[in-house]
């Protein structure tokens, strides 16, 4: 087993940069899970927002009284003279953000059914205000239904109706779908952050291991060694399946430890599967990676390139919610991505039937065909390097 004992003190040599990817992991995992996996409700109250409004009368009737009572519950009504100057003033230093003007015999047009045209000043592009146009709508086409089915109505009468209806209130809730209305675990953010650490602990360690080992005089030395290639080779194999397992059996105990905070079940057993497979595929990037290559000194950019990429557009330190449809759309190329699908799936799982998994199997299916993909480009690579 020297080709095996070898590996292990390339690695071993190694081991205090990859202690500071776990330390770095457990730092990053506890506070962004500390913060991210707070308890998020599934129905959110509606409630609109108020403008600031001010309302310039020519007339003083009950029906102009009963109009600005009613924009009063919607709006913070604001006082200003009836000064051009100061009406400007006022839009510009965003004292209000609309100024409604009731023109004289605006009630008399009312009670008569015919045409009103209120005059509006506004500030361009204020979303707010739109509520305030949805409510003077609202008001006006209730009192000409009024005025339209009631003779002899007065305008007391009037305002009275208009305010028993406009007092009726319809409560809004928005409903999210099931994946956004799951509870956001600690087990969900630990595992996805587990992706960042654990790639980036397996493209250090097999990078330098394979930098070592492709190395053309050690490659001629070994050439005259007693150990056949074939010998070799599986040793080599050993190795890199030892530390695979290795790294990731310390993360996701790692994680264990945290995610307990939830309770141990199901989803978390779902969870290290996932999070294993995942370790498969890194190692077999890891292992692409170092074939192709040639410096010491270009593998902690790469790790630090490949990683923080991956992790930014595949949902680990963005969720995915936040992401654009063309960069999940590019990220569903990475393994990633698929990785951090899974988890999510399973984090909302709380039946785990056939249908309910399936999903996740299939997640878990592309990871291990991205490794497959992966690993075979670097054997291609590795045999053409050594030919030339």
């Amino acid at each position: 087993m020297q080709v095996f004992k070898l590996c292990l003190k390339i690695l071993k040599k190694n081991i205090r940069s990859l202690l500071i990817y776990i330390v770095l992991f457990l730092g990053i995992s506890t506070i962004m899970a500390s913060s991210a996996s707070t308890e998020q409700n599934t129905d959110f109250s509606f409630t609109k927002s108020k403008a600031r409004l001010a309302i310039i009368s020519e007339e003083s009737t009950p029906l102009t009284a009963g109009l600005q009572q009613e924009l009063a519950k919607i709006a913070h009504l604001v006082a200003l003279p009836d000064e051009i100057e100061a009406l400007q003033d006022a839009l510009y230093f965003r004292t209000v953000s609309y100024i409604l003007r009731i023109p004289k015999g605006f009630s008399e047009k009312i009670m008569r059914g015919q045409p009103v045209k209120l005059h509006k000043t506004v500030i361009p592009n204020s979303y707010s205000n739109a509520y305030l146009d949805l409510s003077i709508d609202q008001y006006l086409n209730s009192a000409r239904l009024y005025v339209e089915q009631i003779e002899d109505l007065s305008q007391e009468e009037l305002v009275q109706f208009l305010q028993k209806d406009l007092a009726v209130e319809t409560a809004v809730e928005i409903k999210t779908n099931d994946r956004q209305a799951a509870k956001q675990t600690y087990s969900q953010y630990f595992f996805n952050y587990l992706s960042y650490s654990l790639l980036s602990i397996l493209i250090l360690g097999l990078s330098a291991l394979l930098l070592v080992f492709n190395n053309q005089d050690l490659q001629k030395r070994n050439a005259c060694a007693p150990l056949s290639t074939a010998n070799v080779n599986r040793q080599f194999v050993l190795a890199v399946l030892v530390f695979t397992v290795l790294t990731w059996l310390v993360m996701a105990l790692l994680c264990l430890v945290f995610a307990l905070k939830d309770g141990f079940t199901v989803n978390i057993l779902y969870l290290l599967l996932n999070s294993f497979i995942f370790a498969l595929c890194a190692a077999s990037i890891s292992y692409l990676i170092g074939t192709l290559v040639k410096s010491p000194n270009a593998i902690p950019a790469i790790s630090n390139v490949v990683t923080l990429g991956l992790s930014f557009i595949s949902g680990v330190f963005v969720p995915m919610e936040l992401l654009g449809k063309q960069v999940l759309k590019f990220a569903s190329f990475t393994p990633t991505y698929w990785y951090v699908t899974a988890n999510n799936r399973l984090a909302s799982l709380t039946k785990f039937n056939y249908t309910n998994l399936q999903p996740v199997f299939t997640s878990m299916l592309i990871q291990l065909g991205f490794a497959l993909a992966f690993f075979a480009v670097a054997l291609v690579l590795g045999k053409n390097r050594r030919l030339q």
